[in-house]
């Protein structure tokens, strides 16, 4: 029985080539980089010792991996994932599992029908490793917080400069990433809040193309949500402000969480709200209150959490932080912000996926940057890019 992972990767760009550099300095025990694969044959310089391959069909017949993990583009992951499937080698898939619906249902099917049942399935969920949110998630499925009452998400720290997007010519285009905020930074986001607090029943929102930048995808989103139970959301983001905040608020029949920062704040009422404002005799009486200041201890191990994990799963049938099929929830909250701009109304979950496809190949066949040559981005650290998740 074997007692290592051999994992490939597919797209050694900036996230592709940042696993694979964590896997060689040995940060992953008991996973070793077995080959890496992308089109570009001066990314695959990147990793000289590794054996390189120009497609994956090539890497997956070659014998030389156990796993693989899809770094590519996103409309990719689809098409990827599924032949890794069907080859029989376990998949981890970086976020989005794919640019919409349709395209997730098409993987998690091939999934499904896999021949081989010990088969593990994986998404890059790095933000599920953060003990802020699993707290909350803790709290809220204990019912220690009560019945949800309303969610706001502010999420503007991911700013992007137009190098950033001048960087690939995939980038920004609804031919090559299938969209903006909501598609490339913001899966995190989309992801957590249906983990932690389930997909709302309509969704209204109102996207902007190219405010900020020179790209004709969505750079800044405000959306509101309705919940079954009555509850609302609110969930704005955009990468063309600075310095941006990041502050998740969860008003709940006890109390309030907050989380920003380095922390998890929860402002607890000694009694139910829904209790005290129908039997309350005072006119503005507001609750007792206590300030909790919930211990989280650190960032958690993000990326190489997951790689560990998924290579755990493997050898050890560990259950996984992120299987992939959950991907697809935050694919269809993104896909609702999306399409509720679009068709300028309110939409409904769950939905009708054939029509957000139809909607995307009109996207698709309209983009206006199909051809953008790629630029030179500066030296900049890759890892800057995730301070605003702290």
């Amino acid at each position: 029985m074997s007692t290592t992972v051999r994992l490939g990767i597919v797209g050694i760009g900036n996230m592709g080539n940042g696993h694979a550099q964590n896997i060689l300095q040995g940060k992953i025990p008991r996973m070793e980089l077995g080959a890496v694969c992308d089109t570009d044959p001066e990314k695959l310089k990147r990793c000289p010792k590794t054996p390189g391959f120009a497609t994956h069909h090539e890497m997956l017949k070659s014998g030389l991996i156990d796993a693989i993990m899809v770094a590519t583009p996103h409309y990719d992951h689809t098409v990827i994932g599924i032949d890794a499937i069907a080859a029989g080698v376990h998949t981890l898939i970086e976020k989005p599992l794919s640019v919409h619906k349709a395209d997730c249902q098409k993987l998690i099917a091939a999934y499904e029908k896999r021949t081989r049942k010990d088969l593990v399935f994986a998404e890059m969920f790095n933000q599920r490793t953060d003990p802020r949110y699993r707290k909350l998630r803790e709290l809220l499925r204990s019912g220690e917080l009560g019945e949800i009452r309303r969610v706001n998400w502010i999420i503007t720290d991911w700013y992007r400069t137009e190098t950033y997007y001048a960087s690939g010519g995939w980038r920004a285009t609804w031919a090559g990433e299938g969209g903006g905020v909501l598609m490339n930074q913001c899966p995190h986001q989309l992801d957590l809040m249906q983990w932690l607090f389930g997909l709302p029943k309509k969704v209204r929102a109102h996207c902007q193309f190219g405010k900020w930048h020179d790209i004709e995808v969505e750079d800044a989103c405000t959306a509101y949500l309705e919940y079954a139970n009555g509850a609302t959301g609110v969930f704005i983001t955009t990468t063309g402000e600075a310095p941006g905040t990041n502050r998740l608020e969860v008003a709940c029949d006890r109390g309030r969480v907050v989380v920003e920062g380095d922390g998890l704040q929860w402002i607890r009422t000694t009694e139910k709200v829904s209790d005290h404002l129908r039997t309350s005799k005072q006119a503005f009486n507001c609750p007792d209150r206590w300030e909790v200041k919930v211990p989280t201890n650190g960032w958690g191990g993000q990326h190489n959490e997951v790689l560990q994990n998924f290579a755990d799963a493997i050898l050890d049938g560990k259950e996984l932080i992120g299987p992939a099929p959950e991907g697809i929830g935050g694919v269809e909250l993104g896909n609702a912000m999306l399409m509720s701009t679009l068709w300028d109304r309110t939409v409904e979950l769950p939905l009708d996926a054939a029509a957000v496809a139809a909607e995307y190949q009109k996207l698709i066949a309209k983009s206006r940057h199909k051809a953008k040559p790629a630029a030179k981005a500066g030296g900049d650290d890759f890892a800057s890019s995730f301070k605003g998740m702290k």
